[in-house]
């Protein structure tokens, strides 16, 4: 008969328990391959409708709505955005005078002294259509304001609005800048999320998401999916299916971005958000003009990354710089954003900022029959760029479905290669990606005809290694660790120079805290060799 004497036993049973249920790590090697068979309780994917107080207009007059932050590439500046006034649809449209209003932050250390005062600069974007019985849109006023002179790891209380006029102020927000560049300093958690949408699934994503305080978000494209409706209003969860070949182009229903906007700003008025574009961005209209929601609605530190562009950037947020990559712009190595991206490479401190962390939207190591394969030119293009400057973790969306790899580069375990994380289970409204490619029978035939905004094909069958001579896997790949069709967001800790914590929540699990998957990530510096002069730090 067990005696229990004391404490001890119970702590050393705790302890055992701890200990069994320690994060799995990439120093134990690759691991192998997870299929999580599917649930049936995996959310509500339909839209929000306009009648749902939560994607209303609260405001009147010229009151801000849809506040937003987002980081500058340092900890040391900020970006305040909003909305005043209301959007316009019909077939004729008269945009707003962005110079109506002024673009006026009121900031401090406290809530009821803010002595500091930052302007800025505002714009309206127009969605055209050039055909008889579309409804065209015209957004309210934006307004993008940069606060400098910040400081790092501290929390600021803010007002944004046009202070001469009455009732056009905000109420008081606030928010928390990075903590310092350096490679003892790290965010305490940072959310990650793809394919948000605005559907009943998205309002249980974001729910879990804040429930885990994250410092800052990452949004991974395809944001409002303002593009699964016709501007009537109608929407579908697939539009070449409903709409293609009744529509002239590929119409839009803007003010999907405008309820977004609304349902988002309790979170994004106090937490920074980081948002790169996705396919469901593009948003054609009149002259062939794309992404103008994207580009408008948030704020990029373009110019401060010298990318100059709102489509790739990067940013720095304790002992990690981040590098924001587009998949849907020229990715070539003759192009901007190649130049661009070797630049900021080379500028890259490894004894700063240890960490090296990028995101784009199409992943390139998805197993999911859905989209696959579908980034191959990016990934020719790009991946050994990456791999000689010690790239550490990729994440993406795209994929309607959570997937995590093994460290790899070009198809091969790799101790020095990226883990790839794909997260592209927001809430969309979009089906859920549920077959893979490897499944029997489910083997896709390769693209013949390229994506005019993915690039060219460079997908063909495998040349070496167990696939050799077939386009697909007959099994889970290798360097696929983990993959389940769930909704959910993940939470990253970087703990230190070398270890980050890695969680995925699914939305389902009733206890918010749950977590479906989870490994501690270990950078290996001294093992890895980079291309860069700048030495690692270790």
């Amino acid at each position: 008969m067990w005696m229990w004497k004391g404490s001890l036993p119970l702590l050393l049973l705790a302890a055992a328990v701890a200990a069994a249920a320690e994060p799995a790590s990439t120093l134990e090697g690759p691991s192998r391959p997870v299929t999580v068979p599917l649930r049936e309780d995996r959310g509500h994917a339909v839209d929000l409708p306009d009648t749902d107080p939560r994607v209303q207009r609260r405001v009147t007059g010229w009151a801000p709505e849809q506040i937003a932050v987002a980081l500058s590439a340092a900890p040391t500046s900020a970006w305040v955005s909003w909305i005043t006034g209301d959007f316009q649809m019909g077939g004729a449209v008269k945009p707003l005078d962005p110079g109506t209003v002024g673009s006026v932050v009121r900031y401090g250390l406290a809530a009821d002294s803010l002595a500091r005062e930052a302007t800025g600069e505002a714009l309206v974007y127009s969605q055209l259509y050039p055909f008889e019985g579309l409804q065209n849109y015209t957004s309210g006023i934006i307004h993008h304001v940069r606060i400098l002179g910040l400081e790092p790891g501290t929390k600021y209380y803010y007002q944004c609005g046009d202070p001469a006029i009455p009732g056009a102020m905000s109420a008081v927000h606030a928010f928390r800048t990075m903590p310092d560049v350096g490679p003892r300093s790290y965010p305490g958690r940072i959310a990650v999320v793809g394919d948000l949408g605005l559907t009943y699934n998205t309002t249980s994503t974001v729910e879990h998401m804040a429930s885990n305080q994250p410092d800052l978000v990452l949004l991974l494209g395809d944001v409002s999916y303002a593009n699964l409706y016709l501007t009537n209003g109608t929407g579908t969860d697939c539009y070449s299916c409903s709409f293609a070949k009744s529509t002239p182009i590929h119409e839009t229903y803007q003010p999907r971005w405008d309820y977004w906007g609304r349902y988002m700003e309790p979170v994004t008025s106090s937490t920074p958000m980081m948002v790169v574009e996705g396919n469901h961005e593009i948003e054609q209209q009149i002259g062939n003009k794309t992404f103008a929601a994207y580009s408008a609605r948030f704020a990029f530190p373009s110019m401060e990354s010298e990318s100059f562009s709102p489509f790739y950037y990067s940013f720095d947020a304790g002992g990690i710089h981040f590098i924001m990559l587009a998949a849907y712009a020229d990715y070539s190595k003759s192009g901007e954003q190649y130049r661009w991206l070797e630049k900021d490479l080379a500028k890259v401190d490894r004894s700063v900022t240890p960490w090296l962390v990028a995101g784009w939207h199409a992943p390139w190591y998805s197993t999911y029959k859905a989209h696959y394969r579908e980034a191959e030119c990016m990934r020719v293009a790009m991946e050994e760029l990456l791999y000689s400057y010690g790239l550490d973790i990729v994440f993406t969306g795209h994929v309607h479905a959570y997937e995590r790899s093994n460290r790899v580069f070009n198809y091969t375990l790799d101790p020095c290669g990226a883990v790839h994380i794909s997260v592209g289970d927001g809430g969309n409204r979009e089906k859920m990606a549920t077959t893979h490619a490897d499944d029997p029978g489910r083997c896709p035939e390769p693209l013949s005809t390229p994506d005019d905004f993915m690039g060219g094909f460079c997908a063909f069958n495998f040349t070496s290694g167990p696939a050799a001579g077939s386009f697909c896997w007959d099994r889970q790949p290798d360097y696929s660790a983990y993959r389940e069709s769930s909704f959910g967001h993940g939470i990253l800790e970087v703990k230190n120079e070398t270890h980050a914590l890695w969680k995925w929540h699914r939305n389902q699990d009733l206890y918010q805290g749950a977590v479906g998957d989870e490994i501690y990530i270990v950078r290996e510096p001294e093992r890895c060799l980079l291309k860069s002069s700048i030495a690692a730090y270790f």
